[in-house]
């Protein structure tokens, strides 16, 4: 099936979310978050996306913004640095200046010049995600960027993915769906698109009613795919 819509996932899919604690780690005077930046980095990560998922189900909807500083806030007590608040802000400064992966710009450059519509659809909130895109150079090659702040309720709820369709009319199944959240993959999958997961982390498939179509170990090869 000819695909002509790539839409991605933007937070862990293109941006490494990792980035911000490790940048943060590696500056002078951090020793105690030089310890335990990885383990924080992952707390960050999973609070962030739990919290978006028990605020879709209880419909107590909140910017992406909140739910990241209130997952921050969980991660920092958890690592015994609630009591740092400088450190703090710095964190919350350094998200909206996340590094792209690697592989990303010369991806969405070869997925523009062989024809392709490409948009980010995210958590994100759109001043969130205006600062990634800027920060990371790519805003050349997104014909839009989506945020869920337009339907007011976190992916994967059905919503979200509707707005593929009313922002490019494209059947279901010429969108080919990135995401580095296997959840997010399965549910894409489960709504009707082609989808791919970017399982940098070599992990299994979530057990879920759809599954992803292929899984990928990075974005390198994905221009192929799309082909």
């Amino acid at each position: 099936m000819t695909i002509t819509t790539c839409i991605f996932d933007a937070y862990g899919t293109l941006f490494d979310v990792a980035a911000a604690a490790r940048t943060a780690a590696e500056e002078p005077g951090r020793g105690a978050l030089k310890a335990v930046w990885t383990d924080l980095a992952e707390d960050w990560r999973q609070k962030q996306l739990q919290y978006t998922w028990l605020r879709a189900i209880t419909g107590e909807h909140c910017s992406f913004w909140q739910v990241t500083c209130d997952g921050l806030d969980w991660a920092m007590e958890r690592r015994g640095l609630d009591t740092d608040a400088e450190l703090r802000e710095r964190l919350l400064a350094l998200y909206w200046e996340l590094a792209p992966f690697r592989e990303v710009p010369m991806m969405l450059g070869r997925l523009k010049a062989a024809g392709k519509t490409c948009a980010i659809l995210s958590n994100g909130s759109p001043d969130m995600l205006e600062g990634a895109v800027d920060s990371a150079g790519i805003g050349e090659y997104l014909d839009a960027v989506l945020s869920v702040e337009d339907v007011g309720i976190f992916k994967p709820a059905p919503q979200v993915y509707d707005m593929v369709e009313a922002r490019f009319g494209c059947a279901r199944d010429k969108v080919l769906f990135v995401s580095s959240n296997g959840w997010d993959a399965a549910g894409a999958a489960g709504y009707g698109f082609q989808t791919a997961w970017v399982n940098r982390k070599d992990e299994p498939v979530d057990r879920l009613p759809a599954r992803p179509h292929h899984v990928l170990s990075d974005l390198t090869t994905l221009p192929e795919l799309a082909a």
